[in-house]
């Protein structure tokens, strides 16, 4: 039997694909669960519509994070921080930091769960952060810590 999936099924398939299953499989758990529809003609149409609209909104997502890695990458975001006479931090540069500088320096606001810094900041120079958009999109960011 096909039916066309509305949710993830773990090792079955994503959201918008036609699998074939067994009968009793969709009949008892996928369809009144609310993990799947019949693949009737109409259903089918439906979904071939709902998969071209996700590849547009992707499209569109993939050009604005090339837009958004562009500027990142033009020139190191500058972080200040407090320093001791020794040249350590006193405290730690945190995603918070990270992500506010961002947004005052480059014009965009990312959420600080996106941001991982790569290195353990110690003391002022240079260090890499990863910020992952989603599906493998993942841009290395360059920050400069400064002192304030």
């Amino acid at each position: 039997m096909q039916v066309i999936l509305i949710k993830d099924v773990d090792n079955l398939g994503g959201a918008n694909e036609l699998v074939e299953v067994r009968p009793g499989y969709a009949r008892n758990f996928l369809i009144p669960q609310k993990f799947a529809i019949e693949a009737s003609s109409s259903n089918v149409k439906v979904m071939q519509e709902r998969r071209k609209q996700a590849e547009k909104k992707e499209a569109k997502l993939l050009a604005e994070i090339a837009n958004v890695s562009a500027a990142l990458k033009s020139a190191p975001v500058k972080l200040g921080a407090k320093i001791g006479t020794s040249g350590k931090i006193f405290g730690s540069v945190t995603a918070i930091q990270l992500a506010r500088a961002i947004r005052e320096q480059k014009g965009y606001e990312i959420d600080r769960r996106r941001i991982s810094i790569i290195d353990e900041v110690k003391e002022a120079g240079t260090y890499k952060a990863q910020i992952d958009f989603g599906k493998e999109n993942i841009v290395e960011l360059e920050f400069e810590v400064v002192a304030e």
